[in-house]
């Protein structure tokens, strides 16, 4: 009789083996997935002007990815354009761009975030000679002679000396003997600085930074003009990008001050941190644009 039952009782556990591998191999498996997998957050940059942007870097991947509990990757790559491309492409999800590509894509974009640099989310884009150049007064001054642009995309650093040209009458193409991008604002200032180009355009805010940190760099260049207030480069998003993705990222850049690592990220930067912006941040930058024709 023991056989029996135990015979029994082994074909009753056959039997409900088999009809819970069906129950389990018809169940949807999505939804665990998707509680286990969690996708790559991918965030576009132009090279950081920092001197240790390797560490960094690493340092703000491993805040965000613990504030958006997501997987984080930088992409980065030597100009705005290939940034900007990859956004509208819907191969990023963030970039911290230039007011420049924001404008002219701006139906394309979903404007995130702009920094706080000295309490104010405004920079000025400055124009720079050799330091030994005494007499130069203003970007009229530079006529016939070598002048280094940043990126072809750049407010700072392409836009606003082309808008002043233009402006005056003149024609940008031929004002210079000759003019070179360096694909990167600290790179103007070394150009000039190292008398590669008697003049160039660069950020304001990075020839400041990098001139309070004491670089050789700012000390071999002298300001001599600087624009009107205009709106500081901005992070952006995908223009589909979901709402709660777009939510989470938002809330974690303008929660980096009050974040102790956060801070001291931004410390790094000299930001004093992110905050909410509208276009019209940018309306001065599109005056520019709409006088410029692109290069």
């Amino acid at each position: 009789m023991a056989d029996i039952d135990d015979s029994h009782d082994s074909f009753t556990r056959r039997r409900w083996m088999l009809a819970a591998g069906a129950l389990a191999a018809a169940a949807p498996i999505r939804p665990l997935r998707a509680a286990v997998q969690r996708e790559r957050v991918f965030i576009g940059l132009t090279p950081v002007f920092l001197d240790d942007q390797v560490s960094f870097l690493e340092r703000w991947r491993d805040w965000f990815e613990k504030r958006l509990e997501r997987p984080v990757s930088f992409v980065q790559r030597g100009n705005y354009r290939e940034i900007v491309d990859l956004v509208r492409q819907g191969k990023l999800d963030f970039a911290w761009l230039c007011g420049y590509p924001f404008v002219r894509y701006r139906r394309e974009l979903r404007l995130v975030a702009a920094p706080l640099w000295r309490g104010r989310p405004y920079y000025q884009a400055y124009v720079i000679v050799t330091g030994d150049d005494r007499d130069s007064r203003s970007l009229f001054d530079l006529r016939g002679k070598v002048f280094a642009y940043s990126d072809p995309d750049s407010n700072s650093g392409y836009l606003y000396p082309q808008y002043l040209l233009v402006q005056a009458g003149e024609n940008p193409g031929a004002f210079f003997s000759r003019s070179f991008y360096t694909w990167g604002h600290r790179k103007v200032v070394e150009a000039v600085s190292v008398g590669l180009a008697a003049g160039g355009a660069v950020d304001g805010y990075i020839w400041e930074v990098l001139n309070d940190n004491g670089s050789e760099l700012t000390r071999g260049t002298r300001v001599i003009s600087r624009s009107p207030l205009l709106g500081h480069p901005p992070f952006v998003a995908r223009g589909d990008i979901s709402q709660a993705e777009f939510d989470r990222f938002r809330r974690a850049l303008m929660g980096m001050a009050s974040d102790s690592e956060g801070a001291t990220l931004l410390g790094s930067l000299r930001l004093d941190g992110f905050t909410d912006a509208q276009p019209a941040l940018y309306d001065g930058i599109a005056r520019m644009v709409s006088r410029v024709a692109r290069p």
